[in-house]
């Protein structure tokens, strides 16, 4: 009898073919490119400028004002950058923000590096960098779909675009400490600066046919008046929201606490604010690769309200632990049940929702997603300077307890009403209505 021996590397090709779909789109494999590069430069520059306010201050309640001061204006902004997303060219958006934002890391690189920086520069800096954001994200999310040549990629899109993120959080915060102890904060500065000549080069790039958008004569803020209307009276898109808002105010503010356990509580060094910061982002970075693997949206939103009674375990175990390994396993199951949760409610909007809505929509998710967690990181770090940090952050693990017992509560809802928008989609969302009934 014949054996057939590569049997299971056919199996194992393709797996990996499943995995990464998505990139067999030009566009798509462009946006991965460059955004990956510019990324481990944006985690350089978070790490970097967090160690260097902590050392200048040494104050927790500064962490939390920073993180406050650059996403607020997330919060603030996003509707209006969700409008336009909706109106105007969006890859011609993101070149023009990307620019922006390589100018205020050289700005921030230079001040460094001349040794004139003081804590109200980096707040500063810190909030202009939030309002270009708060341009970028929306748009950037809503690009995704623009990207693919095949729509049905949509869900696996989503998860590599997490799994890019979370693999420059994984390999930017490791290259940062080891930087900032042989060289100082400015030198990350200067190269998150730099990374962004890569996504840039890769927008201009791209070649994305031209899709028709009604014009609008109508204003913007009546334009986020609709969609604001439309995500209220949409059950799933609604819920969804409240709980990414929640668990982004309680489950996500935990990095603004970070260089206090790493210096405070673990009594390391910037190597160790970097282990820290790496170990999320490594249980992230394997959450997106699990869900780019999977083949369909079935049992997502099960997989969610597990995976938020599992982040609740980890931030309780790390509040009390005093053992770098353990610390950082803790760490490791919160980055992975957080971005489970994230990615997986994209997900769900993001095949749901209206295509002519869809700007505005991601901007919705992105003030839910970033915009609460300036609101938990200036009350996490206050709250720290008067009850500690691991008090604080045990606190946030019950939280995300009790939000795990309102989302179990909801799902029936949610299921329900997904699965009737998707037996009355357009030929572009048909495809899921199959799975939702199993979501």
């Amino acid at each position: 009898m014949q054996i057939r021996s590569n049997e299971p590397s056919g199996i194992y090709h393709s797996a990996v073919i499943r995995t990464f779909r998505s990139l067999g789109s030009r566009n798509y494999r462009l946006f991965f490119t460059g955004q990956g590069v510019s990324l481990i430069g944006t985690w350089m520059q978070n790490v970097a400028l967090n160690w260097l306010l902590f050392r200048l201050t040494g104050s927790p309640f500064m962490l939390g004002a920073a993180t406050f001061a650059g996403q607020i204006p997330i919060f603030l902004l996003a509707p209006v950058s969700g409008v336009i997303g909706d109106r105007f060219d969006r890859r011609k958006i993101l070149i023009a923000v990307q620019c922006a934002s390589m100018i205020q890391a050289f700005v921030l690189a230079g001040i460094t590096l001349a040794g004139i920086v003081e804590p109200w520069h980096l707040i500063l800096l810190t909030f202009l960098l939030g309002v270009i954001n708060a341009f970028e994200l929306p748009i950037r999310q809503a690009l995704v779909f623009d990207l693919l040549d095949n729509k049905r990629d949509l869900p696996n899109a989503i998860a590599l675009n997490s799994s890019l993120f979370n693999a420059s959080r994984l390999i930017g915060p490791a290259v940062a400490g080891m930087i900032v102890a042989l060289a100082g904060e400015g030198i990350c500065f200067l190269i998150n600066a730099v990374s962004y000549l890569a996504s840039i080069s890769a927008f201009a790039a791209m070649k994305i046919r031209k899709t028709f958008r009604e014009k609008k004569e109508s204003r913007v803020f009546a334009d986020i008046k609709e969609g604001i209307h439309y995500a209220a009276g949409s059950t799933p898109v609604k819920e969804l929201l409240i709980l990414i808002a929640l668990i982004s105010f309680f489950g996500l503010a935990f990095p603004v606490l970070l260089p206090v356990f790493a210096s405070e509580v673990l009594h390391g060094d910037s190597h160790t604010f970097g282990f820290l910061v790496s170990s999320a982002g490594a249980g992230a970075l394997t959450a997106t690769l699990y869900l780019a693997s999977r083949s369909s949206i079935r049992g997502l939103a099960r997989i969610v309200s597990i995976a938020l009674y599992a982040i609740s375990a980890g931030f309780i175990i790390f509040s009390f632990s005093t053992i770098l390994y353990l610390s950082m396993a803790a760490l490791f199951v919160v980055g992975f049940t957080s971005i489970v949760v994230i990615a997986s409610c994209n997900t769900i909007l993001q095949t749901v929702v209206d295509e002519g809505k869809r700007g505005r929509v991601m901007s919705l998710y992105v003030m839910a997603f970033t915009g609460t967690a300036p609101v938990g990181g200036l009350i996490t770090g206050s709250v720290s300077e008067i009850a500690g940090a691991p008090v604080t952050l045990a606190a946030c693990g019950f939280c995300c307890l009790l939000i795990a017992f309102l989302f179990t509560a909801m799902l029936p809802g949610v299921l329900k009403s997904s699965k009737a928008i998707l037996l009355n989609a357009d030929y572009k969302r048909e495809p899921f209505a199959a799975d939702i009934e199993e979501i």
